[in-house]
């Protein structure tokens, strides 16, 4: 069974008609009309459909494919993998984000240990250098994809950080809960290669580019209550910023 592809575009419009019909593809799939493993007809009943070239929907077919939304399988076709988790740039969890999008996150613990601080981590938190912090780290999965590794540094008796508390619930969620006002963040974006391990626990090839965050948080006290440092799949994740004239 194939799922209904219903697109619209502007011959007029300067936009090429290939990237009309795959943002509204893409759109589609953001908003859970087309869900993964949804199969597409083939691209020449779509371009029949759609009253478009068959080299136009065949260019469609592969940005879609190349920005990791679609895959195209031997003796199956065209199918739907997964929405891209776009993340405004704001004071949330990736775990309220990804629930928000319908991307059903799940969690899976890797480690909680109070453990010395480290120099720069010290830095971050202001706080001495060897003093005990809890470390976590996580593997976020979203559509049972994994999309991101999340290490994160605390002060110690903030919350209670068990393993089944962090399956179940973001880490802002359980710092709320326990009364934490989260205010502001200090927020630093970027890129670099894989680790091997990194590579391994998401499925990618060692070297491949990840996406890079790193966050500071403080309470409404102007005390540095979290650091994170996480690294995503840029196939799976983006971030979105908006940008103001001054």
């Amino acid at each position: 069974m194939t799922s209904p592809v219903h697109v619209v575009v502007d011959r007029r419009s300067p936009v090429p008609l290939y990237f009309q019909v795959a943002q509204q593809i893409e759109v589609m799939i953001d908003r859970g009309e087309l869900l993964p493993g949804s199969r597409l007809e083939n691209e020449i009943v779509l371009a029949d459909q759609l009253g478009l070239s068959r080299p136009t929907m065949r260019q469609a077919i592969q940005y879609l494919v190349d920005k990791g939304l679609l895959v195209r399988k031997r003796g199956v076709g065209t199918q739907v993998v997964h929405g891209q988790v776009k993340r405004t740039v704001e004071l949330s969890s990736l775990f309220d984000d990804l629930r928000r999008a319908n991307q059903h996150p799940t969690t899976e613990v890797i480690s909680v240990a109070v453990v010395p601080v480290t120099d720069d981590v010290a830095v971050a938190l202001h706080r001495p250098p060897g003093t005990e912090v809890v470390r976590l780290e996580r593997l976020r999965r979203a559509n049972d994809e994994p999309l991101a590794i999340l290490q994160n540094w605390l002060p110690t008796g903030l919350a209670e950080l068990t393993p089944e508390r962090l399956e179940a619930h973001g880490l802002y969620e359980l710092l709320r809960a326990a009364g934490v006002t989260l205010r502001v963040a200090a927020q630093r974006i970027g890129a670099r290669a894989a680790t091997h391990r990194e590579a391994t626990l998401l499925t990618e090839r060692r070297g491949a580019p990840l996406l890079t965050m790193t966050r500071t948080t403080y309470d409404d006290s102007g005390r540095a209550v979290e650091h994170g440092s996480h690294v995503y799949r840029p196939a799976l994740y983006s971030f979105e910023m908006a940008l103001i004239e001054r």
